[in-house]
């Protein structure tokens, strides 16, 4: 079936981590909350609750719908420093990037990964594969790499880009070569699994990938998007691989 599979790229959100249905504005008010609780254990000049909350929201909620619009994404601890000047903040960066978890964290506390995860991509590195992630997010790695480190999934994936690094979300194709070139692959021996019909198989095919759907409820129809295959779980990958050489 072509070149022997050499690497699997995965998407990052609801491929590896799953989150389930989620209120983001809940979400975002808990992790504003830490925030402000973090800025003012340092003794940072505060407003209000209320005040904070605000300035930070619509930054990140304008940001956030310009780099769809673009398909150009931002650096959420750029916007939180940014604003943080304006309430009179000097951090420096491991303090920024505290306090850019200190806002993740309740996500990170409704997520999980499927039972039997990390035992297959300890399998799928034994067969000598090399493994990474490309995932479109405006959180810094280093948030990112924390929470897959307390998952247990951070020493498995060694090739790890994210958007707000590369300034390109996906389908762009500079964030596939950015990824394949940091794993080492050419794109016609790589596998790549996402749960974006749209950001991960449009992607991923147009870049010579092998694509990989992950469509739990099997909603997507094919008229959105022609993945060499489809699975519903992500422990269904090794079967996949099977049919190739690797």
């Amino acid at each position: 079936m072509g070149q022997p599979i050499r690497g699997i790229l995965f998407d990052l959100g609801d491929t590896l981590l799953e989150f389930g249905k989620i209120d983001a504005v809940k979400l975002f008010g808990i992790g504003a909350w830490r925030g402000y609780q973090y800025l003012a254990e340092l003794g940072m000049p505060l407003p209000d609750f209320a005040v904070y909350y605000r300035r930070q929201y619509w930054a990140v909620r304008w940001k956030y719908l310009k780099s769809r619009l673009t398909g150009r994404d931002f650096n959420i601890m750029e916007s939180i420093d940014r604003i943080g000047h304006t309430f009179g903040h000097r951090l420096a960066r491991e303090n920024l990037l505290e306090l850019a978890w200190r806002w993740y964290e309740p996500l990170s506390e409704i997520a999980w990964v499927e039972q039997g995860l990390t035992e297959m991509l300890s399998g799928l590195a034994r067969r000598g594969l090399k493994l990474g992630v490309v995932s479109n997010t405006f959180l810094p790695m280093e948030v990112l790499d924390m929470h897959l480190a307390k998952a247990g999934l951070l020493e498995h994936l060694p090739a790890r880009v994210y958007s707000s690094q590369t300034g390109y979300r996906k389908p762009a194709r500079s964030i596939f070569e950015a990824a394949l070139g940091a794993a080492g692959l050419e794109p016609g021996q790589t596998m790549f699994v996402g749960d974006s019909p749209w950001a991960d198989i449009k992607g991923s095919n147009r870049m010579g990938m092998i694509s990989v759907l992950k469509d739990p409820a099997g909603r997507h129809g094919l008229w959105r998007a022609r993945p060499r295959h489809r699975i519903r779980s992500i422990l269904q990958l090794p079967k996949i691989l099977d049919q190739y050489d690797c």
